[in-house]
């Protein structure tokens, strides 16, 4: 019992790890990748869309701003997981 409260902690933790940002789009690329600047501190990260955008047919173009996911492995790389209204 106890190894599977520490396995889904473990999880848990490793899931909420993800570092959320905001960012504008500034390019769409081929294989439905997006290259995205960051507003904190402006360096250029490539993207993609989550299953969920994907599943409701949310349309993400340049100059959208966009809230992203990105791994603490490897910060050139996240997932575009909201599009932000009114921009």
């Amino acid at each position: 019992m106890k190894n599977e409260n520490a396995t889904t902690k473990t999880r848990e933790a490793t899931k909420d790890a993800a570092i959320r940002v905001f960012g504008t789009v500034m390019e769409s690329l081929p294989g439905n990748l997006f290259q995205v600047k960051l507003e904190e501190n402006d360096h250029k990260v490539v993207a993609y869309l989550a299953g969920k955008l994907m599943q409701h047919k949310i349309w993400v173009l340049p100059g959208d701003q966009v809230t992203l996911e990105l791994s603490p492995y490897d910060l050139t790389r996240g997932r575009i997981i909201w599009r932000n209204p009114g921009a």
